[in-house]
């Protein structure tokens, strides 16, 4: 099967020995998720998911970022609506729900949305140079697409809080002391590594595996129903507050952000 399709929208597919890799390729913008490439993630991995000839799935980004986050220039129309918003949360449930096991080699910075589909995988290398963190408070929002789900359940409620009411980055060895990574490689081996995993799995019975990924993933699941929906709410609601539009214009203009608290 042909995965071609998907390289218009800015993601590169690959399949050797039933290992998919997946390639973020907006190098210029540093891998920022515009539309065009969510639509293509979401899509393609649901279409992975239930590919025979995929028995794992490598994401990874080209150059050196892995994803600077959500494109702030090409996410989202002057005016998104509810509705628009909302739909952002496909790709996380579609993550969540795919047999294939997911593995993310971080091989640079991910921030932001960017951060939640690398700790949405089932496993994550991550590159010895590279940091992650949630960063959407730094703009005025709320880390409610998927970052305020995934972080407590990996690294417990009060370290995850420290980290996204801050909008702090971790260093790789922080992400992996605290668990929030599973390892550490140098940058050039990460991809390798990873695929390497893929590959131990790929040797494994395939039902499974997946029905094991499947069945841990319940608990995942359940905290996507809880949440989600809310942290989507809250993330548009902070979007009409004049401390956002300060953070944004602060942003593009290079300076520091004068917040009044409204």
């Amino acid at each position: 099967m042909s995965y071609d399709k998907y390289a218009e929208r800015n993601l590169r597919i690959e399949v050797e020995d039933e290992i998919a890799l997946l390639t973020m390729d907006r190098v210029a913008e540093r891998n920022a998720v515009d539309y065009p490439l969510h639509s293509a993630l979401e899509e393609s991995i649901a279409e992975l998911s239930h590919d025979p000839a995929v028995a794992a799935i490598v994401l990874t980004g080209a150059g050196t970022a892995f994803s600077a986050g959500g494109d702030i220039k090409g996410f989202y129309p002057e005016d998104p609506g509810p509705m628009r918003t909302i739909r952002t949360r496909s790709l996380v449930e579609t993550m969540v729900r795919c047999e294939a096991p997911l593995i993310a080699a971080v091989n640079g910075v991910a921030a932001g949305l960017g951060a939640t589909i690398a700790l949405m995988c089932d496993v994550i290398y991550m590159a010895d140079s590279a940091r992650i963190g949630d960063t959407h408070v730094n703009v005025g929002l709320v880390a409610g697409d998927g970052g305020a789900v995934i972080w407590p359940l990996l690294i417990g409620p009060h370290r995850a809080k420290e980290y996204l009411m801050a909008g702090k980055l971790a260093t790789a060895e922080e992400a992996e002391r605290m668990g929030l990574v599973n390892h550490v490689v140098p940058a050039d081996q990460v991809v390798a590594a990873a695929r390497e995993y893929g590959r131990v799995l790929a040797a494994r019975p395939k039902p499974a595996v997946r029905w094991t990924k499947m069945l841990i993933n319940q608990a995942i699941q359940q905290s996507v129903n809880q949440s989600l929906a809310l942290g989507l709410a809250t993330e548009q609601l902070a979007s009409h507050t004049d401390d956002q539009k300060e953070a944004m214009a602060a942003f593009f203009e290079k300076r520091e952000p004068r917040y009044t608290g409204k």
